[in-house]
């Protein structure tokens, strides 16, 4: 159980310990600073410890977020201040110290142990009130700011995202926040909500397999009901502030889960009509996953990045001075909300080719307005890429040990050679010639190994030129392209299918590494990368397949299927291990890709 150390003498009539007993907190008083140290050393270090001065007036969502958040090592308020176990150590040096000075002692707690080298979150309050009134008179003056702001209000209010999309801010929001509070007073958790949404996207995807018409209208009602559901988890993450590890996985990759198995349960229903629209399902599938990609690795190339100013950004903020624009340019690129929206409407109304067609159209589109903004101010902006953000993209690029020893023999040499025009040339000689080339033609297997000699080209110095995000989408482009290709030209009953199925263990791969970096723990580990072949590797080895299998086609998707359970094997059973573990970092996506 956490504990709180009430510092100072109790102020007759203070509801604080109560307030404090409500959020979880064992209450420990302590007459002054003198005895903050010897009451300290009575708290376990392995549990969460808060020190608050008795004098606090404020509200009880500003000393939750002061005190609960587990996202931090050590998070402070004014009078309140909370470590966790990696910053106990400098939280008792501090108290040990007695720091000198004026102001709440909590507060100079809170410096002594930010000097000492720990990093104190201090949460943004708004209109909550956090104070240590010295006077009577002082006291009132707090007292009465707490009563005119609702500390509810401003709960429910903060648990929705800041920036959301046009449907999902004026059509989800303004109920489902509601219904986060319903969940969180009855005490369900973030991931019990998530897997709800999960399970409800799952049956959609069952209903629209039926490929009957009351299957299309159930699935499209079930799938609004479940982004619903995935709009509410966030909330109730936020209102409680129930963030974890667990849930960070559960966020990172149910979302994809839900939206590429109902596109399969279309593609389902679409076959019991005797129409065969898998190619249109593995396209919907290949498209989003690149345009997401694209966001991942421009914000990872960009985030930490100098003089990280351009023409073009600067006309997006002031066109962002223009309300209406802000949600014209949300809209016209498809965020998750609408395109749901979409899915789910057409569904009910309409086929699962033209459900398709419209996804690919609207998603094409809205790749190709956010890329040519971003390469316009990639080449516009004078910045200067850090060693974090060029190995981050060396992370995204998931080149395997083929790309990697080509790396190695050229490092030191490349330097002449334009990283991200090596991968484009790669990557549209490989989907060129899969488009182009017959099922099993030998060919491809030597346009394959130029793809892998490119690819380690492309790699082989850091990635720290101006368009060097766009490496990483040109390799999954091409990987994803070739096997659509293949599986489209074996032309037997199957190969689609299990394309689908490869492409989304291998997708599954590409998120879980996005996310891992995002939070801070760097790529999986390289034997992963490795076992699962790379990028590179995995091209070669399906080029390979199908030059071999041309005279038995209707083994091909047999093979990709046992490619498909061995990547899905190995990184799943990987992913699974590192988020459940304790050293996962404890974070929660607040800004879902479109």
């Amino acid at each position: 159980m956490p504990t709180v150390i009430l510092t100072g003498l109790p102020v007759p009539g203070s509801p604080l310990a109560g307030e404090l007993r409500s959020l979880g907190f064992d209450v420990r008083p302590a007459a002054g600073p003198q005895d903050t140290a010897a009451v300290l050393a009575g708290v376990p270090a392995d549990q969460r410890v808060a020190v608050v001065d008795s004098a606090f007036v404020g509200h009880v969502h500003a000393l939750r977020l002061a005190l609960t958040d587990p996202r931090f090592e050590a998070c402070a308020v004014t009078g309140a201040l909370s470590v966790q176990p990696g910053a106990r150590a400098a939280l008792d040096r501090a108290a040990a110290l007695a720091p000198d000075g004026s102001g709440p002692y909590a507060d100079r707690l809170a410096a002594a142990v930010e000097a000492a080298g720990a990093t104190v979150q201090r949460p943004e309050l708004g209109t909550l009130v956090a104070a240590v009134p010295a006077t009577a008179e002082e006291r009132d003056a707090a007292s009465a700011a707490v009563a005119a702001v609702d500390d509810e209000a401003v709960r429910l209010r903060t648990a929705v995202k800041s920036r959301d999309g046009f449907f999902t801010t004026f059509f989800i929001s303004p109920y489902s926040r509601y219904i986060a509070r319903w969940c969180a007073r009855r005490g369900l958790t973030p991931n019990q909500v998530t897997t709800a949404s999960l399970i409800t996207a799952l049956i959609a995807a069952g209903c629209a397999a039926t490929g009957e018409r009351w299957g299309y209208v159930a699935a499209g009602v079930l799938l609004l009901v479940s982004f619903v559901l995935d709009c509410t988890d966030g909330q109730l993450a936020r209102y409680s502030l129930q963030y974890s590890t667990m849930g960070a996985w559960l966020d990172a990759t149910f979302d994809r889960a839900k939206e590429y198995s109902f596109y399969a349960g279309l593609a389902l229903g679409a076959a019991r009509n005797e129409d065969d629209v898998w190619a249109l399902a593995v396209g919907a599938m290949v498209l989003m996953t690149c345009r997401h990609v694209v966001d991942f690795s421009f914000n990872e190339a960009n985030h930490d990045a100098t003089a990280n100013t351009s023409p073009t950004a600067a006309l997006s903020d002031k066109l962002d001075s223009v309300g209406w624009t802000v949600w014209v340019r949300r809209m016209i690129i498809l965020p998750i909300g609408e395109r749901w929206a979409m899915i789910a409407v057409l569904t009910a109304a309409t086929t699962p080719r033209i459900v398709f067609y419209a996804l690919l159209v609207g998603c094409a589109f809205g790749a190709l307005y956010t890329t040519a903004g971003r390469v316009l101010r990639s080449l516009t902006r004078k910045a200067r890429r850090t060693d974090r953000a060029a190995q981050a993209l060396a992370d995204l690029t998931d080149s395997g040990p083929l790309a990697e020893l080509q790396a190695r023999l050229l490092r030191g040499r490349a330097g002449t050679f334009g990283s991200v025009y090596v991968a484009a040339l790669g990557a549209l000689l490989m989907t060129g010639a899969a488009l182009y080339l017959p099922f099993g033609d030998r060919r491809l297997i030597a346009v394959a190994v130029i793809y892998v000699m490119t690819a380690g080209l492309a790699v082989a110095a850091p990635l720290k030129g101006a368009l060097d995000w766009l490496i990483p989408p040109l390799f999954r482009a091409a990987e994803y392209v070739t096997v659509l290709a293949l599986a489209a030209k074996a032309d037997v009953p199957g190969a689609l299918p299990a394309a689908f199925g490869l492409i989304a263990a291998v997708a599954y791969h590409h998120y879980d590494t996005v996310y891992r970096i995002r939070g801070g723990t760097g790529a999986p580990p390289h034997w992963l990368v490795r076992t699962i072949g790379g990028h590179e590797g995995r091209v070669l080895l399906t080029t390979v397949l199908a030059a071999v299998l041309v005279g038995r086609a209707s083994d091909f998707p047999v093979a990709l299927t046992v490619l498909a359970v061995f990547v899905a094997l190995v990184v799943l059973a990987e992913s699974i291990r590192f988020w459940v573990s304790s050293g996962a970092p404890a974070v929660h996506d607040e800004g879902e890709p479109a």
